[in-house]
């Protein structure tokens, strides 16, 4: 994992680290963070509904899911877990948005956290309730031909992790937030794009620009900005307990890769299922919705 930097693009010290991780685990489950008013305008907008939370084991868990178009899945997941089941998740997040103290700040008030070993180690050993996406900021603008696509490279760390601290790990899948947008370009294609010359004459993009970490450009509800209003639909797969493994020898590689699979697996098979589902919820949706999710 790369190395955490400030905004002097300095190695982050370990006073700073120390004190992201002190914040982290002595943040109490709020009675009502992601609540409220939020839950409430996601379930109006985008109507989720959650299979399968009878799977969740009764104890602290690292929740694996498969990351949508712009992160946006997590505005939709995180109320519903802490309204619907109680559940308060703490995820962990691409270590430049900490990079600005105010806010790294803020993100931290709200319970996220930075994507970082000794902060995963930290919360664990707290017992909380982590969410992670191995795709991390890659999978969040992969282009319209990859939706539901799991982007995991070689990244095996949470593997690592959760066998360590003996973490079980649950699968979830959510269908809906990769379609919130259609794409007028693909990030891939932006450089090439008026847009694109624009931004070059501008100094935001270079010849050292990674492409494949450019978002596309969105188009939304009636070619708005406005996501369409795409039903949601969140399903568990069967958890993957690693109690047994905690307190040996870290698993071998070929061992990381058959767990990192079977969770790999759990995920495909929920997003399909979803999809299928989700057809079949379609003659709920009314004319507005119809027309606004199209």
């Amino acid at each position: 994992m790369a190395g955490i930097l400030d905004r002097d693009n300095q190695p982050l010290t370990g006073d700073r680290l120390a004190h992201h991780i002190a914040v982290a685990q002595s943040m109490d489950t709020p009675a009502d963070l992601y609540g409220g008013c939020l839950y409430r305008i996601v379930s109006r907008l985008f109507r989720p509904v959650v299979y399968g939370a009878e799977k969740i084991p009764d104890r602290p868990c690292l929740f694996i899911g498969n990351h949508s178009l712009f992160a946006l899945d997590t505005l939709v997941l995180l109320p519903v877990m802490q309204e619907e089941l109680g559940i308060f998740l703490r995820p962990m997040a691409d270590k430049l948005f900490f990079n600005i103290d105010l806010v790294g700040e803020r993100l931290l008030n709200m319970g996220m956290v930075m994507g970082h070993p000794d902060v995963g180690e930290a919360l664990m050993e707290a017992r909380q309730n982590i969410l992670l996406y191995p795709g991390g900021a890659h999978e969040s603008v992969k282009p319209q031909r990859q939706r539901y696509t799991l982007q995991w490279k070689e990244r095996y760390g949470f593997i690592r992790l959760a066998a360590k601290h003996g973490y079980t790990i649950v699968p979830v899948a959510m269908v809906g937030p990769d379609e919130f947008y259609d794409n007028l370009y693909e990030g891939e294609e932006l450089p090439g794009t008026p847009l694109g010359v624009l931004l070059r004459s501008l100094g935001l993009l270079t010849d050292s620009t990674r492409t494949d970490l450019l978002p596309p450009l969105p188009m939304g509800a009636l070619s708005s900005l406005f996501p369409k209003l795409q039903r949601c639909l969140i399903g568990f797969g069967e958890p993957l307990n690693l109690a047994p493994l905690a307190g040996k020898k870290p698993p071998t590689k070929a061992r990381q890769k058959s767990l990192r699979k079977q969770v790999e697996q759990q995920i495909e098979q929920q997003i399909r299922q979803l999809l299928v589902e989700r057809e079949r919820l379609r003659h709920e949706d009314g004319l507005l919705r119809r027309i606004l999710r199209a």
